[in-house]
C-alpha cells in the first residue's frame, strides 16, 4: 500500500495563481516583490484554513528564487526552490507559538535571527499562532521585530487579532484573511474530484462547501472523509447522511405545509428531525435561512445572493413563487422570534411547535384580512338598477310616498309612441339601517341630528377643564409609561407639581431641580410629555410649564466628611454629646 496523502496537503498552493479566494492578497504581495518594495514584518489574520500559512511559504519562496519569471513566479529549477518543494528548505523557519511562548523561546529565536541564509537572500521567519505569546515574550519580541538584520522577514500568522499587543501591531503589515466563498470552494473540489477520478455532482460538493464554513482545508478534509464513505461516486443524499446535516429538503417540505395549513404534516417532519438526532435551535435557524432565500429568490435583481447550484436555485424560485412577501414577511419573523427566546423556554419543544402551527395559520389569517382591506370600495360605484330588473309601474307627481320609500321611478312618455317607455331612472342607494330596511328621509334627518349631538358632547367633554386631584393623579400615572426611559420616569416621579388654571387652560408647573434638567426637558421631551398628559386626561386645554427650584429652596446635600460629621451632630444630639466627652476631632 502506497502512502496516502490528504487532499489538504497534497494539493496546497504553491504559487498566487493557485491560491483560492486571496486575489487581493496575493496580487499586493506580488507587486511589492515585483518592486522590490519588502517589509521586515507581516502579520497575516483571518479564520482557520484560508490560506495564511500557504500565502506565507509562497511568499518565502518567491523572494529566494534564483531565477524569476517575468512576474517573478518561481522557476521551479533553482536549488532555493527545489529544497523548498522537498520539505528542507534553509531559508524558511517555522516556528509554533502555542508551544513555544517563553520567553527563552524568543531568546533563541533572537540569536537563530543573526545568521544568515546559506541560499538565497532572506531568511523567513513564520511563526503560527502568535497570539499565544505571552506578554513578556512579546516585549522581548519588539525590538527584533523593529528592527531585524537585513536578511530577516517576520510573517506573522494568528486566528485571533484582537489578542496582539498593539506595539506589535503598529511594527507590521497587516494582511486579513477573509473566508472562502462557497462559489469559490466548489469551483475548487470540483477540480479536486477530476483529478482523483470521483465523480461528485454540484449539490453534494455544495453541501461540503457549506459545511466548511468558509475554510478551504476542512473543505478538502471533508471531501477525503466523503470519498471515504460514498467511494468514487458522491451524491447529496450519502453526504448528508455520512455527515449528519440537516437536509434541506425537510426546509422544503415544511414551507409546502406551511402554504397548505397544514400544522399535523409539519409536526410529524419535526418530531422526524428530533428523532434523527439534531439540535432543534439549529433547525429554527434552517429554517430562517430557507425564508430568507425564498425572499432572494422572490425579489428580482438578487439572484447573485443566492450562493448554490442552479439547479437549486430553479428549486427556490418556483417555492417562492407559491409565496406572497407579506407570507414571507411574517413567517421571517416568527421564526426569527422562535429563534431568541429558545432558550428561555421552559418547554422548547413546545415552544417550536406553537410557532409551527403559527406559521400554519398565516396564509388562512392573511386570507380573512385580506377582504377587509378592500371594504367599502364599492361605495363610490353608480348605483344604477341592473339591466334585467323589471320596470316599475309608472307613477304620477301626487306620489310622494313611493320616493321616500326608495321604490324605482320610472318616467312614460305621453307623446305619439303610446306610452312606450323612454327613460328609466337609477335606482337610489339604499342605506342600512339599525334594523337592515331602507332609509326614510325622516330617519335620515335623525340620524344626522344624534350624530350632530354626539359631537357637540364629544366637543364640551373636550373643554371642560379636569380637576386639580385628577390631573396629578393622571401625572403619576404617566410617570409608569416611560418604564424603557428610568432617568426620566425618575424625574417624573420625584419632581414637584404645582396645577391651575390660567385663561380656562389647566397649567401644570413642573419644577425639577436644576437648569439642565430643563433644558433636556423642554428641548425634546415637552412635546411628548404634553401629549401623553392630554390623551390620559381627555382634554387638549392642558400645558406643562417647567421651571426649577429657586436656590434658597434646594436642599443642601452634605458631602465632605466635615459637613456629614456636623450634620449629624445637628440632627443626634447624643452624638454631639459623644463627641465633645471624647474630644473627637470632626474636621
Amino acid at each position: 500500500m502506497s502512502q496516502y496523502i490528504v487532499s489538504a496537503r497534497k494539493y496546497r498552493p504553491d504559487s498566487f495563481e493557485t491560491l483560492i479566494g486571496q486575489d487581493t492578497i496575493a496580487k499586493t504581495l506580488s507587486n511589492s516583490i515585483k518592486r522590490g518594495q519588502l517589509a521586515h514584518a507581516y502579520l497575516f489574520c483571518g479564520p482557520r484554513g484560508v490560506g495564511k500559512t500557504t500565502t506565507a511559504r509562497i511568499f518565502a519562496k518567491m523572494i529566494n528564487c534564483s531565477n524569476p519569471g517575468p512576474d517573478m513566479e518561481p522557476c521551479g529549477e533553482c536549488e532555493s526552490c527545489v529544497s523548498f518543494k522537498e520539505g528542507r528548505s534553509y531559508c524558511i523557519h517555522e516556528l509554533d507559538a502555542a508551544s513555544n511562548n517563553s520567553v527563552e523561546d524568543i531568546k533563541a529565536l533572537m540569536d537563530q535571527v543573526q545568521v544568515p541564509p546559506q541560499v538565497g537572500k532572506y531568511s523567513v521567519y513564520i511563526i503560527d499562532e502568535v497570539h499565544m505569546l505571552s506578554a513578556a515574550a512579546f516585549n522581548a519580541f519588539l525590538k527584533t521585530l523593529e528592527e531585524p538584520p537585513a536578511h530577516a522577514i517576520f510573517i506573522l500568522a494568528t486566528t485571533e487579532k484582537h489578542k496582539i499587543l498593539p506595539t506589535i501591531l503598529s511594527r507590521c503589515q497587516t494582511y486579513d484573511f477573509n473566508r472562502i466563498s462557497v462559489h469559490d470552494t466548489v469551483r475548487y473540489l470540483k477540480e479536486i474530484a477530476a483529478k482523483e477520478g470521483v465523480d461528485a455532482d454540484d449539490e453534494s460538493l455544495h453541501v461540503i462547501a457549506t459545511k466548511a464554513d468558509g475554510a478551504m482545508r476542512d473543505a478538502l478534509t471533508i471531501f477525503d472523509q466523503s470519498v471515504a464513505f460514498c467511494g468514487n461516486v458522491l451524491r447529496k443524499d450519502d453526504v448528508i447522511r455520512n455527515l449528519g446535516v440537516l437536509d434541506y429538503e425537510y426546509s422544503f417540505k415544511m414551507v409546502d405545509d406551511f402554504l397548505a395549513g397544514n400544522y399535523a404534516d409539519a409536526f410529524l417532519a419535526f418530531d422526524e428531525i428530533l428523532t434523527k438526532g439534531f439540535n432543534a435551535l439549529h433547525f429554527v435557524a434552517s429554517l430562517s435561512s430557507h425564508l430568507r432565500d425564498l425572499v432572494v429568490a422572490k425579489t428580482g435583481g438578487l439572484e447573485s445572493l443566492l450562493d448554490m447550484p442552479d439547479s437549486m436555485k430553479q428549486r427556490y424560485a418556483q417555492q417562492a413563487s407559491k409565496c406572497s412577501v407579506q407570507f414571507l414577511f411574517d413567517a421571517l419573523g416568527i421564526t426569527t422570534a422562535c429563534e431568541s427566546t429558545y432558550k428561555s423556554a421552559v418547554n422548547p419543544r413546545l415552544h417550536i411547535e406553537y410557532a409551527l402551527m403559527r406559521l400554519s395559520h398565516l396564509v388562512k389569517v392573511q386570507q380573512e384580512i385580506s377582504p377587509l382591506a378592500t371594504l367599502g370600495r364599492n361605495d363610490k360605484a353608480p348605483a344604477t338598477a341592473p339591466a334585467s330588473a323589471p320596470a316599475a309601474p309608472a307613477i304620477s307627481s301626487t306620489a310622494p310616498a313611493a320616493v321616500s320609500s326608495g321604490a324605482p321611478v320610472s318616467v312614460i312618455s305621453s307623446g305619439a309612441e303610446g306610452g312606450v317607455e323612454k327613460s328609466q331612472a337609477p335606482a337610489p342607494r339604499r342605506r342600512a339601517t339599525k334594523t337592515g330596511s331602507a332609509l326614510s328621509l325622516n330617519s335620515i334627518m335623525e340620524e344626522k341630528k344624534e350624530e350632530e349631538k354626539a359631537e357637540e358632547k364629544a366637543v364640551e367633554e373636550a373643554g371642560k377643564l379636569p380637576e386639580d386631584a385628577l390631573v396629578v393623579e393622571k401625572w403619576k400615572e404617566m410617570a409608569g409609561q416611560y418604564a424603557d426611559k428610568p432617568r426620566l420616569a425618575s424625574t417624573i416621579a420625584n419632581g414637584t407639581v404645582n396645577v391651575r388654571e390660567e385663561n380656562a387652560t389647566k397649567i401644570v408647573d413642573f419644577v425639577v431641580k436644576n437648569e439642565a434638567q430643563k433644558l433636556w426637558i423642554e428641548e425634546k421631551l415637552l412635546r411628548d410629555l404634553e401629549g401623553r398628559l392630554r390623551g390620559l386626561l381627555a382634554c387638549n386645554k392642558v400645558n406643562i410649564v417647567v421651571s426649577v427650584v429657586p436656590e434658597e429652596e434646594v436642599e443642601k446635600v452634605p458631602y465632605m466628611p466635615e459637613e456629614k460629621a456636623k450634620d449629624l451632630m445637628d440632627k443626634n444630639p447624643d452624638v454631639r454629646a459623644f463627641v465633645a466627652d471624647l474630644g473627637l476631632d470632626t474636621k
